[in-house]
């Protein structure tokens, strides 16, 4: 087995969207950069999460778009082609090919290490390659993990002997199952269920809690449980699964699911959390446990270990769980630790003068189910909580003529969450058919501290649906 030994400025374990990010970052900086992967550059969203998933549920959005307009409606005389549709997922996720992510990273001028990376004490990594190979390599300034999360699936008796899908499966399988049963409540768990559905499966969705999405306001999880219904789906409140069987590979599974009976279907699918992916990455050599999370401050920094050099970003450092907020992350500790081996005091422009700041106060996200959900920000009671005093100011979106436009019979909500001591958005919330694309203007508004006096006058065009922001400030007002 040959070993060799090789020195970069950065060393950066994992290639997906957050390291990719902070290895660019770092190497435009002027450093020298190794990024290391042992699967696919690009990582878990280009694959199996983001891109898969939406090219699943766009076709189906579009559909039912078409279907709620006079018109249009008439036109549509079918139902979604699945093989049709599998095939455009495919080819979002490049046929699980990495080709275009290792030309870039190599335009980039970033170094690509194959295999399985591995603290080794400190500023140091031991790579196993896919030929046997091991290969050394030495940070001297720092090593950023990025290394993401898996699925995490609960001790059920059963569940290994099952086959069960997780995500990646759920947003990769080549066949539509004829009867899916969907373990969870959240985004995953939702978006697939519709995805699904859609494409002809009979889903039923087992709901341990009593609301969908509880991470958002209470209203986003009851309109997207009644468009779940009415896309077909099943969905059962206060059902928790005990065990399950497969007699064979191909055949039915038997969910237990205690005083409620059994389930059988073709397929399940857990979506019931994540966790880190950093049991086998040597992090007991710098003193910090495997399997754990790394706890990081504002610039990346682990926090437990001395020295100033190692740092985490994305899922691993569990601040936002979100591929957009582990690329911003990836940009912000990049550009520290570029600035921090030119002893440049954190010369941090363009970036400002706060750092990861956004993970904290003003976390987008998106469900694209349907109704979409969109939120930014606390909701009223977690503002309430963090002791703000605070308001809450809903509009029924069904009431703006740019939605009607948008949809016959469009049904729809949207909530400020206003600081009333400073008069400022803390946290915005949308449901309904296209809303995703109003989400970015209220982050602005949020991270951006916009007064209300100021948002008066940022004046939405007529009939679009952001006209719901006129709406909202003449409800503030009263």
């Amino acid at each position: 087995m040959s070993s060799t030994v090789e020195t970069y400025d950065v060393v950066v374990l994992g290639a997906g969207p957050t390291g990719e990010n902070l290895a660019d970052r770092a190497r435009a900086g002027g450093l020298s950069v190794a990024i290391v992967e042992h699967e696919l550059v690009g990582g878990e969203c280009s694959y199996w999460a983001c891109m898969p998933s939406k090219a699943l549920l766009r076709p189906a959005a579009a559909l039912n778009d078409a279907r709620r307009v006079a018109g249009a409606r008439e036109a549509v005389t079918g139902t979604l082609e699945a093989d049709a549709v599998l095939k455009r997922r495919d080819e979002f996720a490049s046929h699980w090919r990495d080709d275009g992510q290792v030309a870039w990273l190599d335009s980039a001028g970033i170094t690509l290490v194959r295999g399985h990376g591995r603290l080794d004490g400190e500023r140091r990594v031991l790579v196993d390659g896919p030929d046997g190979s091991e290969r050394t390599l030495v940070a001297r300034h720092a090593v950023a993990v990025c290394t993401g999360t898996r699925a995490a699936l609960p001790p059920l008796p059963g569940i290994e002997q099952a086959g069960v899908w997780t995500s990646r499966e759920a947003t990769s399988a080549e066949e539509v199952p004829g009867r899916l049963a969907v373990v969870g409540g959240g985004v995953v768990a939702v978006e697939m269920a519709f995805a699904w559905a859609a494409l002809g499966s009979r889903v039923t969705l087992l709901v341990r809690g009593t609301m969908l999405l509880a991470q958002m306001e209470p209203f986003a999880g009851e309109l997207v449980a009644e468009g779940l219904r009415e896309a077909g789906v099943e969905v059962r409140f206060g059902a928790s699964v005990a065990g399950l069987s497969r007699a064979s590979a191909e055949g039915e599974v038997v969910l237990d699911l205690g005083e409620g009976g059994t389930l059988t279907a073709d397929q399940v699918l857990f979506a019931t959390g994540r966790r880190p992916a950093t049991d086998d990455l040597g992090l007991e050599s710098v003193g910090l446990k495997p399997g754990d999370w790394i706890r990081v401050d504002d610039t990346g920094l682990a926090v437990d270990v001395p020295g100033g050099w190692l740092y985490a970003a994305g899922d691993a450092n569990h601040r936002a769980l979100l591929t957009h907020q582990g690329k911003y992350q990836g940009r912000v500790f990049g550009a520290v630790i570029a600035a921090r081996a030119a002893d440049r005091a954190l010369d941090l422009a363009p970036w400002g003068a706060d750092t990861a700041t956004a993970d904290r106060l003003a976390v987008p996200q998106v469900v694209f189910s349907d109704p979409e959900a969109a939120s930014v920000g606390p909701t009223l009671a977690e503002a309430q909580q963090r002791g703000l005093r605070v308001r809450a100011v809903d509009y029924d979106l069904g009431n703006v003529a740019g939605a009607s436009l948008h949809t016959d019979g469009y049904r729809g909500r949207a909530r400020a969450v206003v600081d009333l001591d400073r008069e400022v958005l803390v946290g915005v919330t949308f449901v309904g058919p296209g809303v995703a694309e109003l989400l970015h203007s209220a982050t602005i508004a949020v991270v951006g501290e916009v007064p209300i006096s100021r948002l008066w006058h940022a004046v939405p065009a007529y009939p679009t649906i952001s006209e719901v922001w006129l709406r909202l400030l003449e409800s503030y007002r009263g």
